[in-house]
């Protein structure tokens, strides 16, 4: 078990205090984005071993079986299939969407045969796996997810009074929800000159006046301030505005529109770096990739609330098994809550401390910390806080079993 020392990535669109708080360090002069844990290889944690610190993905290729279990390895090959992060925005991200893995392994290819550098900035596919998310709130936490439905989109372009939107209003209200949200989508993907510039000035006007799409509105006025004269607010126009409470989850699959407002959360995902963005960035814009990619339909976000598992283990369900992330809240005077080993283990602080014990050793855990536990060793975690147990999503067997100690029920999902 090592604790991990991270990268914080300076995005633009990053928090100056909400990591700082989080973690008791001094604020920068610069923007905290992201605190990356895992072994990506744009940033992978380090450990300090009997080799000096080195990097995380280094140590799991000098002894794959060891650090991550002989059924992580057949199901992924030699390398941790997620990636852990505590994500702090204070401007808008991306409006984005993410391929699945028939498209990332496709798109990757591509590229690859048209000689494209995998690290050139106009790379769109830069491996071949896909890249599924879930986002944690730690504090009220503002997004944008999916489409709104065809007619309540064109009731709030309806609410805008520029003249050049009826017409997509209209296409909305007459044609299947499939074929509408397609032309439409498509159409603000490539606006003609003056709709911009229209949209952002009734936006920043309406958002002003009270009404049925009051918040909505501001939201996107916001979006206009923070990116000027980007065409990515019209696409994100389509885009359902959603609000999470402190614990709540929201969980993002392959061609689901989305870009994250404002807040800090815990974020996991398939260790991949394949984003489609189409606006609100400065970052490459693939815009015709994106159409291809993105699922035209419009169902409800679902707003994920944690399942009680085994031990007070809080497990926040996901369909895939790139990952598999969970809430524990270890207690003065309670038992030690044993995490058996045969996959590898990420745990990270949010709140109070904890201290994670293996066989050769504790690590003291505080707010920010994290610790990599390898597939080769259990744990023992007490203490008086929140930890978040990243591992991965495979069904439990002999490779890994359920914690030890009590059991609970389902508290369900909310829309």
């Amino acid at each position: 078990m090592d604790l991990l020392h991270n990268t914080v990535q300076p995005y633009a669109w990053g928090s100056r205090t909400a990591l700082p708080e989080l973690m008791g360090t001094p604020p920068t002069d610069a923007p905290q984005a992201e605190l990356w844990m895992g072994a990506h290889a744009a940033a992978p944690s380090r450990v300090r071993r009997r080799h000096g610190p080195e990097p995380l993905d280094r140590i799991i290729a000098r002894d794959p079986l060891r650090e991550l279990g002989a059924p992580v390895l057949r199901r992924f090959g030699a390398r941790l299939p997620f990636l852990l992060k505590l994500l702090a925005a204070d401007a808008p991200l991306s409006v984005q969407v993410h391929p699945d893995p028939a498209q990332a392994e496709a798109g990757y290819r591509r590229e690859n045969a048209l000689g494209v550098p995998v690290d050139a900035p106009h790379r769109t596919y830069r491996d071949p796996h896909h890249k599924p998310e879930m986002i944690v709130a730690l504090t009220p936490f503002r997004g944008l997810c999916g489409f709104r439905a065809p007619r309540r989109c064109a009731d709030l372009l309806d609410a805008l009074g520029v003249p050049e939107l009826r017409g997509h209003a209209d296409a909305l209200r007459a044609e299947p929800e499939e074929t509408a949200l397609s032309r439409v989508f498509t159409a603000f993907l490539d606006p003609p000159a003056g709709l911009l510039a229209a949209v952002t000035g009734a936006v920043a006007a309406a958002a002003d006046r009270p009404g049925r799409h009051h918040a909505d509105l501001r939201a996107y006025a916001e979006i206009a301030r923070a990116h000027p004269g980007d065409a990515g607010l019209l696409p994100a126009l389509m885009l359902r505005r959603i609000e999470l409470r402190p614990g709540e989850a929201l969980y993002l699959g392959a061609g689901v529109p989305h870009a994250y407002l404002a807040g800090l959360g815990v974020e996991i995902m398939a260790s991949s770096d394949n984003v489609l963005r189409c606006g609100l960035t400065s970052k490459h814009v693939d815009a015709v990739e994106l159409a291809a990619v993105v699922a035209f339909e419009a169902p409800p976000p679902r707003v994920l609330v944690p399942r009680e598992g085994a031990a007070g283990e809080q497990v926040y369900p996901a369909p895939v098994d790139d990952f598999r992330l969970s809430r524990l809240r270890p207690r003065p005077g309670e038992p030690p809550l044993l995490l058996p080993g045969g996959a590898p283990q990420i745990l990270l602080c949010t709140e109070g401390g904890a201290r994670a014990e293996g066989p050769d050793g504790a690590v003291p855990l505080r707010p920010g910390g994290s610790a990599y536990v390898p597939a080769a060793e259990g744990v023992r975690v007490t203490g008086d806080g929140t930890v978040f147990r990243a591992t991965v999503g495979l069904p439990p067997a002999a490779s890994e079993q359920a914690p030890a100690r009590g059991t609970g029920n389902e508290t369900g999902d909310r829309t």
